[in-house]
């Protein structure tokens, strides 16, 4: 009984902690792009040019 307990414990345990890491993946890809946007733009106005 505390066998099985344990073990869909550890499992469902597992699955959300996939999901977290998902979610914090999306969220890195999401922040890496506004910052590839943000150095384009500083540098564009660096040349002198405008955005």
């Amino acid at each position: 009984m505390s066998f099985s307990f344990i073990s869909t414990f550890a499992v469902l345990f597992n699955l959300v902690l996939f999901g977290l890491g998902v979610y914090a993946l999306i969220l890195f890809i999401k922040l890496a792009k506004l910052g590839i946007q943000a150095l384009d733009i500083y540098l564009y106005e660096k040349r002198g040019e405008r955005f």
